[in-house]
């Protein structure tokens, strides 16, 4: 998703929604990104594979960046920049 190679850039916050289902790790980044400043980056850890569909479709509609994302053995990296 990321033309970027490896690991994107230092994150501002990070959020760990691992064990958590749908749709409750995104609940929880809104959350997370309203506290945060625009342009700061959030890095959200999730184990639940429908979050791959909710991150994508959230970050278009809410106008912010999905700078990139992991997928290693059951566990959903996501690196979003506020807009």
């Amino acid at each position: 998703m990321s033309d970027a190679v490896g690991n994107p850039a230092a994150c501002d916050a990070e959020l760990d929604a691992s064990g958590l289902n749908c749709p409750l790790p995104l609940l929880k980044a809104k959350m997370e990104l309203n506290r945060l400043a625009s342009g700061a980056v959030l890095k959200v850890t999730a184990t639940d594979a429908g979050s791959q569909r909710d991150f994508r479709t959230f970050a278009k509609l809410a106008g912010h960046v999905l700078l990139h994302e992991e997928n290693a053995d059951g566990i959903y990296r996501y690196w979003l920049r506020k807009a």
